[in-house]
């Protein structure tokens, strides 16, 4: 008997839908992130992790660094790998802006690459900066 691959359902809870399209790690963690309100469905914040999404719907996620408008193209019957996940949905999001990606490119607090450690001078330049009504003794 051959089996035969279950069809995915019409309609899929959000958590797993996310944790499905590895949008984000971990069902928990998608879960957590639908009840913080970081997930909008067809524009409207939801807080439940069970709401039923199906074909169709819009997506607007807010992970750390950028925001995600995805149109979910299917439901998946289980977590694959990464190229059978963006078969499920469309990416949307707007693109990201030249002033954007030079701000991703470095953090702040990183020093370039080969300039050694600072000097006490530079640390203590630097402290008065990040704490000005701090004194010296």
């Amino acid at each position: 008997m051959v089996a035969t691959p279950a069809a995915s359902p019409e309609r899929q809870r959000l958590d797993k839908w996310l944790f499905f399209a590895r949008i984000i790690k971990s069902r928990t963690l998608a879960a957590k992130s639908v009840e913080a309100g970081r997930v909008r469905v067809n524009g409207e914040k939801k807080s439940q992790p069970s709401f039923m999404v199906r074909a169709g719907d819009v997506l607007t996620i807010v992970l750390e660094r950028r925001v995600l408008v995805l149109k979910i193209l299917d439901c998946g019957s289980s977590r694959g790998p990464a190229s059978e996940a963006r078969t499920l949905y469309e990416d949307l999001s707007p693109p990201i802006a030249a002033s954007d990606r030079a701000n991703r490119a470095m953090p702040s607090g990183q020093r370039d690459a080969g300039s050694g450690r600072p000097t006490k001078r530079q640390r203590r330049q630097t402290d008065r900066l990040k704490f000005p009504d701090h004194r010296e003794n």
